[in-house]
């Protein structure tokens, strides 16, 4: 499609050593491709993993990208900080805007600033329910992130506007307090409205309350690039190149300003208080989300049911596109059995372990009576975890023949 200068690509989907051959056509190009991470976790208790970063460091090298991005959000929780069983959230999840949040904010994105071989934009995410008993706007959280680290922001204005529907934030306020000077890039998607909560999907046309959004910031700060965020459901070429003009003559038609950068202040270390509040806090969250145990005090309990539910059928899709064969082999009874399965089996160890165990738990499960659908599960099983693969018995029994064979000799 002519006219793109530039994409992005999430970070954990690709191999540095074998990157697809769509990316090195367009590195030949000269098209820049930016690693956007959803793993890290920097709002999270823990310290960022150094595997992580080390893996998200290699993959901005193999594409010679100018900056790498991630989220301000937490997706794990559990371990050893709060002596409770490691949990994963398969999902970006909000931080709350505290002091103790924020210290363990900075200390985790400086973390990662000496860790990456460039510069660090994070973004702002969007979110179906609030903390209870934040301390700051989203604007003042953001602002205060960048004079104590110098990070760049990615500013999501999709976002604002998720944020906006759900949490009844303006999206004026958030740009009014933003150190515009320190935003790399913009995010534009589309979504849906279902039951009074707006559901970020990157799978629909961009609606005009977030071009309205985009008008806002680029009549504030020219920004220095602007990316349409779109993961599925791809409309035709034509469709979606009207759509890229759109988002042009929307900052065309906007005038800029630019802002000077704030002084940074000397950062202190973050409190190892801090951090066990914080983790003790999002442990409780996400157990209460993927877990079934009670709703923390002071939320929104109709919203962290809606975004438990979000989570579940977040795990089914990536499931079903992982493992193709499991919706094959259970046909409509894929999705229930999954929803049923991951509501007593939290995800703690990615995808791919899930589907694993789904398949294992969906073969064993009395509620599914076919027994040659439990036959294909187990088989499916054994063909990817079995001590020995079935489809490997007979070269093995090949090798034991001629293993006798040499020894007879």
């Amino acid at each position: 499609m002519p006219g793109v200068d530039w994409v992005e690509v999430v970070a954990e989907n690709i191999c540095p050593g074998h990157l697809p051959e769509s990316l090195r056509r367009l590195r030949a190009r000269g098209v820049t491709v930016v690693p956007h991470g959803v793993g890290l976790g920097l709002g999270g208790a823990e310290p960022p993993d150094p595997a992580r970063l080390e893996a998200l460091a290699a993959r901005a090298e193999a594409l010679g990208s100018p900056l790498v991005t991630e989220h301000i959000a937490f997706v794990r929780a559990g371990g050893p900080l709060t002596a409770s069983p490691a949990l994963e959230a398969g999902h970006l999840l909000p931080v709350p805007r505290t002091r103790d949040a924020l210290d363990v904010l900075c200390a985790n994105v400086r973390a990662a600033q000496r860790a990456l071989p460039v510069p660090l934009a994070v973004e702002n995410i969007a979110a179906l329910f609030a903390w209870p008993g934040e301390e700051m706007t989203e604007g003042e959280f953001l602002y205060d992130l960048v004079d104590r680290t110098g990070v760049r922001l990615l500013i999501d204005v999709a976002n604002l506007h998720t944020n906006h529907v759900n949490r009844g934030e303006a999206p004026s306020l958030a740009l009014a307090e933003l150190p515009l000077e320190a935003v790399a890039y913009v995010h534009v998607a589309g979504g849906y409205e279902r039951d009074g909560v707006w559901h970020d999907s990157h799978a629909h046309p961009v609606p005009p309350p977030v071009l309205g959004i985009l008008a806002d910031l680029a009549a504030r700060t020219t920004p220095p690039g602007v990316l349409l965020e779109r993961d599925e459901n791809f409309p035709e070429p034509a469709e979606l190149a009207a759509e890229l003009d759109t988002i042009r003559a929307t900052i065309r038609t906007a005038a800029a300003a630019h802002p000077g950068a704030p002084a940074r202040p000397v950062e202190p270390e973050v409190p190892a208080e801090a951090r066990t509040r914080l983790a003790v806090a999002q442990t409780a969250l996400l157990s209460a989300l993927v877990a079934g145990t009670p709703a923390p005090e002071g939320f929104d309990r109709t919203r962290l049911a809606e975004q438990s539910r979000a989570l579940a059928r977040k795990r089914a899709d990536v499931v079903a596109r992982l493992a193709p064969e499991l919706p094959e082999i259970l046909g409509p009874f894929f999705r229930p059995a999954f929803l049923g399965y991951a509501g007593k089996h939290p995800l703690t160890s990615g995808y791919r372990r899930d589907a694993l165990d789904f398949a294992r738990y969906a073969a064993r499960s009395p509620a599914i009576r076919n027994r040659a659908v439990r036959r294909r599960l187990a088989h499916w099983w054994l063909e990817r975890s079995g001590p020995v693969p079935p489809a490997t018995h007979g070269a093995a029994r090949l090798a034991r023949t001629a293993r006798a064979a040499l020894h007879l000799v």
